[in-house]
């Protein structure tokens, strides 16, 4: 496949960074190395990403045909590195939408020419339904496959993924986390603090995406209770993590856009067992008390019975229902 525009891959990096739950903003043009971009999240809090990109190409040896590579055009050594923030070395597969992520330790510095640095594609193609995926190479270098959703992720954790994640025993624990397989806690044990700090990290990453993943997915990316989509949804626990009885089944969950998502979250708004949103009455009282109650009609306006996934068994369930009032005590 032939390397597409400047143009394409700065808009695929801001649609990853999109559908990894944050906001970009593109602090340069789409032509400089690195594309340097201001990331944020719902939270408001804010990062600085430098982004060197290529497009993932063949690599051209019919002997190796899963072999795939960027070349490293248009730079010079060494790489500057973002003082404010992570840099990240990647590769873009514009086929399926997925990354490649490369070690920019080993590669920041390089010969004049256009360096290459390679991954066997059938990895970056597994990210699609593991969200992670890791390539140890005969060099000992660890390349990683990214799904778009994970994108974020990986680009706050590349430097210690890295770093950590090739040698051998870790290598094997990163991929059984990433593919939500157990990690037996004496075979955690023996690695050392950094190396559990990263797998624990990937583990707890991965669960949360593929819990997204699953309810977006469940619900058509629309909100429940508004039915709106445009990527402003967030996958919410009925139980939250951490709780008794919480799961990570879609039965435990709801599609909500954020502002119904804080509400749900704080017990302004519940859900009853004929599966109705309604407002609390007792916190709408004491938004009243604080005179903060501005935009009550219209944030009510939506509320009722909500928009259920068509296949039944991913309802949110009786139990989790009523436990998520117990919990928000209303």
């Amino acid at each position: 496949m032939p390397a597409i525009s400047p143009r394409e891959l700065v808009d695929a990096i801001v649609d990853a960074i999109v559908q990894s739950g944050y906001t970009a903003i593109a602090l340069g043009g789409v032509r400089q190395h690195p594309r340097k971009l201001l990331i944020t999240n719902r939270d408001g809090a804010t990062a600085e990403l430098w982004v060197y990109a290529w497009t993932l190409t063949f690599g051209g040896r019919a002997s190796l045909p899963d072999e795939y590579r960027i070349q490293m055009t248009t730079v010079s050594a060494p790489l500057p590195l973002n003082p404010n923030g992570p840099t990240v070395l990647i590769g873009y597969e514009p086929g399926l939408g997925l990354f490649a992520g490369f070690d920019l330790v080993r590669h920041q510095v390089f010969t004049s020419g256009s360096p290459s640095v390679q991954i066997d594609i059938r990895k970056v193609r597994d990210a699609l339904q593991h969200g992670l995926t890791f390539d140890r190479k005969d060099n000992g270098e660890l390349a990683i496959g990214i799904r778009a959703d994970q994108f974020v992720n990986y680009a706050l954790n590349a430097e210690h993924l890295h770093r950590y994640g090739s040698q051998p025993e870790t290598f094997r624990l990163l991929n059984r986390a990433a593919q939500l397989q157990s990690v037996p806690e004496a075979d955690l044990a023996s690695l050392t603090t950094q190396r559990q700090v990263i797998v624990q990290t990937v583990a707890r990453l991965s669960r949360q995406a593929n819990f997204r993943q699953k309810v977006l997915d469940a619900y058509g990316h629309r909100c429940c209770v508004t039915r709106v989509q445009l990527r402003l949804v967030d996958a919410a626990h009925l139980v939250p993590v951490g709780a008794p009885s919480s799961s990570d089944h879609v039965s435990n969950a709801l599609a909500l856009a954020p502002t119904y998502h804080r509400a749900f979250d704080m017990g302004l708004i519940y859900l009853t067992d004929a599966y109705e949103m309604r407002i609390n009455d007792n916190k709408a009282a004491e938004m009243r008390a604080l005179n903060l109650h501005g935009g009550v009609r219209e944030f009510t306006a939506p509320l009722g019975k909500i928009y259920l996934p068509q296949d039944r068994s991913q309802w949110p369930r009786v139990e989790f229902v009523r436990r998520a009032r117990s919990l928000r005590s209303v």
